[in-house]
């Protein structure tokens, strides 16, 4: 078993629907309980870019996310008992994503001398994920649509997006936002954000 083999967490194209991948994960992780060494690789396939987008949410630099997304299969490998139903395997993992991102970037934050330990301070300037990534065509604008939003937009989208069940007490408590105000944000975003593509839609078609 290789934990990160053929696994690139940026430049590649989205994992399958929501309902196909929560399916498809909990078959390979039960497979791979019951014996089969190879169905642990095609559950790192699939499941390894929905962890960096969750990862990247919290602004954690491209080493460290290695680093986090590295001990979310860990903890997968070391703790399996801990997950009784197979069909939990996906939640599982991004909630363990998330955890160890939020640890991993206040210690990046202490590190680098930063007072404010406000989550909206700890997010780098740099270039996100998306931008760097040549992805299918319908992912390039879907994601681009994505970096247009306002900061808060991008990182709850980024959050929630991967996650079947979301933990909005967690994600809150995260992302420093009221509970009550999660799923509110969440649909003025989605709103916004199809508002976006929307317009991208009738550009390129105004353009031909």
């Amino acid at each position: 078993m290789s934990i990160m083999s053929d696994a690139v967490p940026e430049g590649t194209a989205d994992p399958p629907p929501a309902t196909s991948r929560w399916r498809r994960a909990a078959e390979h992780f039960r497979a791979w309980r019951d014996g089969d060494a190879r169905a642990m690789d095609d559950l790192v396939r699939l499941m390894t870019p929905v962890l960096w987008h969750v990862v990247r949410a919290y602004g954690v630099d491209r080493a460290l996310a290695e680093d986090v997304v590295q001990t979310t299969w860990l903890r997968l490998v070391r703790g399996q008992d801990q997950i009784t139903d197979a069909a939990a395997v996906s939640a599982w993992l991004t909630t363990t994503a998330r955890r160890e991102a939020w640890r991993a970037g206040k210690a990046q934050n202490r590190a680098d001398a930063t007072e404010d330990a406000d989550l909206e301070a700890m997010l780098p300037v740099a270039a996100s994920a998306e931008d760097e990534a040549t992805v299918a065509d319908g992912a390039n604008r879907l994601w681009a649509a994505v970096q247009r939003l306002d900061e808060r937009c991008r990182r709850l989208i980024r959050v929630v997006a991967f996650e079947e069940r979301p933990d909005y007490k967690s994600i809150a408590d995260d992302l420093g936002m009221p509970v009550g105000s999660i799923g509110p944000t969440r649909s003025r975003c989605l709103t916004k954000l199809r508002v976006l593509l929307g317009d991208e839609v009738g550009g390129a078609q105004a353009a031909t």
